[in-house]
Parts: C-alpha cells; sequence; structure tokens
C-alpha cells in the first residue's frame, strides 16, 4: 500500500494495489497489520456506506466527541468526491487547517482521518456511493459538527452554497470560533 502525505502529518491518503484481469480486479482495502506497519493504529468496529443521488451533496463537518470519537477510513466505489479533513485539536500547529483530496472509484485512493479531526465530503459526480471504516460504535448523543462552509476554514468547495444538497442537520452547524474544546493536541 503507497501512503501519501497531506497538508496535515497525521491525515493519510493510502493506495491500495489493485490486481486486474479480464475478470475484473481484486483488492485488499483494510489490513490492521498492514496499516500498523504504516503508523496507522486503527481497529475498525464498523462499516459505515452512503449513497449520495446528486453531485453538490455535502456531508459533513463530522465528528464524534470522546469517549466515542472516532478515526475514520474512507473510500469511494462509485462516483467521486473532495473529501476533507479538519483538525479540531486545541493547541495542535495545525489547529483550524485542513487537507482535501478527490477520492474516487477510478482513482482508488482512500483517506485516514484521525481521532481529533472533523469529516466531510462533496460528491463530484451523481450517486456516489462513499465507504467508511470506524474505530468506535456510532454515538447520537456525542455526534457533533463544524459548518461545512465556514469561511474561517478557506475550504475551497466545489459547489456555491445555494447549490449544496444539505441536510437540516448540516446546515445549522456551528462555526469553528465557537466550538468549545472538544479535542488536545498531545505531542508524541
Amino acid at each position: 500500500m503507497n501512503v501519501i502525505q497531506t497538508s496535515l502529518p497525521d491525515v493519510k491518503i493510502l493506495e491500495p494495489r489493485r490486481f486486474g484481469d479480464r475478470r475484473g480486479f481484486f483488492s485488499e482495502t483494510f489490513n490492521r497489520g498492514a496499516l500498523a506497519e504504516l503508523g496507522i493504529e486503527m481497529d475498525a468496529v464498523q462499516d459505515n456506506h452512503s449513497l449520495s443521488g446528486p453531485s453538490g451533496t455535502v456531508r459533513g463537518l463530522h465528528f464524534q466527541k470522546p469517549p466515542m470519537s472516532q478515526a475514520k477510513l474512507v473510500r469511494v466505489t462509485h462516483g467521486a468526491v473532495l473529501d476533507v479533513a479538519v483538525d479540531l485539536r486545541v493547541g495542535s500547529p495545525t489547529f483550524g487547517r485542513h487537507a482535501s483530496v478527490v477520492l474516487s472509484a477510478e482513482n482508488w485512493r482512500q483517506l485516514y482521518v484521525p481521532k481529533g479531526f472533523a469529516h466531510g465530503f462533496c460528491t463530484l459526480e451523481p450517486d456516489t456511493e462513499v465507504l467508511y471504516k470506524v474505530d468506535a460504535y456510532y454515538a447520537p448523543d456525542l455526534e457533533d459538527g463544524v459548518l461545512w462552509n465556514d469561511p474561517a476554514l478557506g475550504i475551497d468547495w466545489p459547489v456555491e452554497p445555494d447549490s449544496a444538497v444539505l441536510s437540516d442537520k448540516d446546515k445549522v452547524c456551528g462555526l469553528l470560533k465557537d466550538l468549545p474544546t472538544v479535542f488536545t493536541f498531545e505531542e508524541e
């Protein structure tokens, strides 16, 4: 598996190998031991799968608060997204900064988003399917978010705010500046 560093040191792009022939392909997309060798410790407990019909659908920027904060390994099986991770760890040298990457069924890339980061994406194609592994169970009472188009984040989304397809919940998320301390940066 090839690893590409993003602008945020803890957020990584992974490129699993694909072996193809006339039948199609085979790819190992998750191997806990192989990830550990790359410095990524992830004990996945749940798989999530989303389908977004229209292009310009935005999901995020979401996170879960401790003690159920989640690391995520995100990939696209059909279509394409602009995938984004935002550092929410107070005291981090990259606090409030984001990394973004296009994930698609074609490029077969994955994004590893560690705990302490908000995550979201915008679909670039209709009928896009996203799969992601998480290392903590869904806890609705601990879920939260940051407004997807908070100007302080400077994310160059591929959709205008009045054209974005959003859930009611994502329309009313707060700004980063109003978020209480949820995560704290710890040097290794």
